[in-house]
């Protein structure tokens, strides 16, 4: 038996229309299709495309996360060179 909904899902859009390297939207983490019909989905469907828009931007923060681990040491490596010229 499906669970009757009695508050519609809103849209997760914040606004921030642009679109990654990947296709998604750098604010909500939506493909382009899920942006374009998110009004046509089932709220079950809904439900799925927010949870994937939250892994999404697990993957997206883990990756930035270790993009600024690594920078420190290049930056030593740059400011190393640096100072020899």
């Amino acid at each position: 038996m499906e669970q009757i909904e009695i508050f519609e899902i809103p849209s997760p859009c914040r606004g921030i229309c642009e679109v990654n390297n990947r296709g998604y939207c750098k604010g909500c983490f939506r493909s382009r299709e899920e942006r374009f019909h998110w009004h046509a989905l089932s709220e079950q469907q809904k439900r799925k495309v927010i949870e994937l828009c939250a892994q999404r931007q697990k993957r997206v923060m883990a990756a930035k996360k270790r993009s600024a681990e690594a920078e420190p040491a290049d930056a030593q490596q740059q400011g190393d060179q640096e100072d020899l010229f």
